[in-house]
Formats: C-alpha cells, structure tokens, sequence
C-alpha cells in the first residue's frame, strides 16, 4: 500500500485536490450541473476520448483564461464564471499528467457552461423574432397570413403564437454537442486530428444547420396548427432536427476531414508550477463564494424607490407593488424576457426606445388575453443602459453599483410607453 501511494503520489494529490475544490463547491456544482448535467458529462467525456498529445503551450492559454475567469468571479462574485474556471482547472489538470487536449470538447466545455447560457439568453429573443419574419416571409407566398407581431402570426383571424421553445437554448447546444461527437468519431477513425480552423467552420455550418432546422421547423408547426406543447408538437421538432441538422452533418463530415498526424515524438510535461498557482487561485475564490451571505441583499435601491413600499423577494431581486406598475429591482443577471416567459407570458415585440434621452428595452406582452406592457433597463449612478456586457465592465472596471429596473403595466392604466 505503500509503496502504491508512493509510485502515484502525485496522482493522489491531483485527485485530493479536485476532491477538496469539489466539496467546497459543492452548492454551485449541483445548481450549474443540474442545469445541463448530460452536455457537461459527454464534453468531459469527449475531452477523455479525444484528447490528443501536443507540444503546443496549451496550458498556458487555459491558465490565463481561468485566472481571468477568477478574477471576474472576485470582482463580480458571479457562480456561473467560477463554475467555468472549475472545468477548466480539470482541464489543467487532465493535461498535466497526460500531455492531452481536445479542442472540441473544450469548446463544447465552453457552450455547456451558465456563462454561456447567460449570453446567448439575453439573444435568444431578438433572434426569434428576426427568425419569425422570415418565416412570416416565405408563407405570405403561399397562404394569407393577416399580419405578424413580433413571434404572433394572425391567420384566418386566429392567432397563432410561436413559443421560446421554437428558437432555445437546448436544440442550439444538442446541435453543436452532435457536431462534437461526430468531430471525435471521425478523428478516432482516420487517426488524424482537425485543424483550429476546421473545428470553427465545421461549428459555424452547425450553427447555420440550427437556423435552417428551426426555420423549417416554425413553418411546419403553422402548417399543421400546432404551437402548443404536445406529442405533435415535439415530434415535428425532433424530425426537422434529424433532417435539416443531423443528416447534413452526415454528408459534411464526408468533405470536412481531419488533416493532422497524430504526435509521435516525445511531449515535454507541462510545469507544475501552473496548476499549483490555478489551484491556490481557484481556492481563495471558492472560500470567498463559500463564505459570502446568502441571506445579505446583493443590490442597492436606487433613491427614486428608497421610500416606495415594496419587499425582499430574495437576496437578489426587490419586489414593489403599486397601483398603476409592478416594478422589479434586480442583479443584472437577471433577463426580464426570461423571467416572463417562464411565467407564462408571451413576448409579442421588443425593441428600444428613448425615455429620458435614454435608450430603455420596451417589450409588449400577452397572457389570458391580457395585453402588458414592461420596460426594462439597467442603471449605473443615475445613468440607464440596454447593454449587459457594456454595465459588466463598468461593474468588473469601476466596481460600480448596478441594477436592473424593470417596470411592467397594463396599457389601459398607463398609456406612457
């Protein structure tokens, strides 16, 4: 037994220390992990099958870009990020003691992450929409579609309402998930590996294949009348994925072939030093993460609502309550578009508009035949933006108090838009 711990010290200590950094962050691992547990657990796999030996510094591009993803999560204290630098630290360490790396999965790594969702949320909207008029479009041609709002085609005067669904996160990820396996399959087949630039064209032809599924997809559920959630429905999903998505892939995995030999020389071992320092890193984060009060309220009510009644929903979110709106004070990574399709409301337009001379998000709702109207924006000393990104940095740069305002009413008490 002993002479085992001796031979794979090293090995015991690289276990340990994952171990230590996985119960510590125990709490973020399952609320990240729950959201996309399968794409997480086959990207983790893909990088185990696939990984390839290679003299290039890659552990240097993955150290920096976890000591950047740390220094956001301190500054920031934003889970999703610092879950992102704990896959990465397995990927440190994976190559540290293997030499290997596979640049799909670590991309695939990259789109199962809540960092990713969190972005791609925030387009999700605006591409539906877009998405719809071109359906709306093409089926002007061919049946009499009344007119369209936002993702609401009125047809025969019925309306018919195209869900998030139609346009989501998960067919977008199982898509490129594919792409991966199939990239993985074929470089085990020919025993060559694709170049950076196949892998980024062979993802970017995914991403198209998507639009087009979707495209194909949204016009055949108006066809067949069937928008709401059932069998049908998601039978009609899953026929135009396999067809307009999984068996291009097939054909163009055909012309898209890996190029690269394998490595047969000798690759020098990574340095130690660089997972030593991305783990003491990655455990002062995780300490303060750990140690940071959940109970504490993580926003500042602006004056303008300091003396307005309202009440904690949680730490995160500020809830108030008047006659003519219901406004919501939020951390900025809340998304209004989501909190509210969640709720069972339909989004039929967003767009900016100027309030103020500032540039807010007005969207127009529906539910129960009830028309909302909400606008939306985030706020920085006095100052409103439409930008997520842009008030991150100021917030990352300048640690300056942000929060998102959303203010929501019925147009019949308040005709102010």
């Amino acid at each position: 037994m002993k002479d085992f711990i001796l031979k794979n010290k090293s090995i015991l200590l690289g276990l340990s220390a994952i171990l230590l950094l996985f119960i510590i962050n125990y709490k973020i691992l399952i609320i990240s992990a729950n959201h996309d547990f399968f794409g997480i657990v086959v990207s983790l796999g893909l990088f185990i099958i696939g990984g390839r030996k290679t003299n290039f510094k890659i552990n240097y591009l993955v150290f920096t870009l976890l000591l950047l993803f740390e220094f956001v999560s301190y500054r920031l204290l934003t889970k999703s990020v610092h879950f992102l630098a704990l896959l990465l630290f397995l990927c440190l360490v994976f190559h540290y003691f293997t030499q290997k790396f596979s640049f799909i999965a670590f991309i695939c790594l990259l789109l199962f992450s809540t960092l990713f969702n969190t972005f791609f949320i925030h387009l999700t909207t605006e591409i539906k929409q877009n998405l719809c008029y071109v359906v709306y479009l093409t089926l002007k041609n061919f049946i009499v579609v009344d007119k369209i709002e936002g993702v609401n085609f009125y047809i025969n005067q019925s309306k018919i309402t195209i869900d998030t669904a139609c346009m989501g996160l998960s067919m977008f990820k199982t898509g490129l998930l594919s792409s991966a396996i199939l990239m993985t399959l074929e470089e085990k087949k020919q025993k060559r590996n694709y170049t950076i630039g196949s892998i980024i064209l062979f993802c970017s032809l995914t991403v198209l294949l998507n639009l087009i599924a979707n495209y194909f997809r949204i016009i055949t559920l108006i066809f067949f009348d069937c928008t709401q959630e059932n069998t049908l429905h998601h039978s009609i999903g899953l026929i135009c994925f396999v067809i307009y998505q999984i068996l291009p892939m097939l054909l163009l995995i055909r012309f898209i072939k890996p190029k690269i030999e394998g490595q047969n020389e000798i690759v020098k071992p990574s340095k130690n030093i660089l997972v030593l320092i991305a783990f003491v890193v990655v455990l002062a984060v995780s300490i303060k993460m750990k140690n940071e009060d959940v109970n504490e309220p993580v926003i500042k009510i602006p004056e303008k609502y300091e003396h307005t009644n309202g009440s904690w929903v949680n730490n995160e979110v500020y809830k108030i309550n008047t006659d003519q709106k219901l406004i919501y004070i939020k951390t900025p990574s809340h998304n209004p578009l989501v909190c509210w399709t969640g709720n069972g409301y339909n989004i039929i337009e967003t767009k900016k508009i100027l309030n103020d001379k500032d540039e807010i998000w007005f969207n127009k709702m529906e539910k129960n035949k009830q028309l909302y109207y909400s606008s939306w924006w985030y706020e920085c000393n006095g100052k409103k933006y439409t930008s997520f990104i842009e008030v991150m940095f100021l917030k990352l740069f300048y640690n300056s108090p942000i929060v998102l305002i959303n203010e929501t009413y019925k147009p019949n008490l308040n005709k102010k838009t």
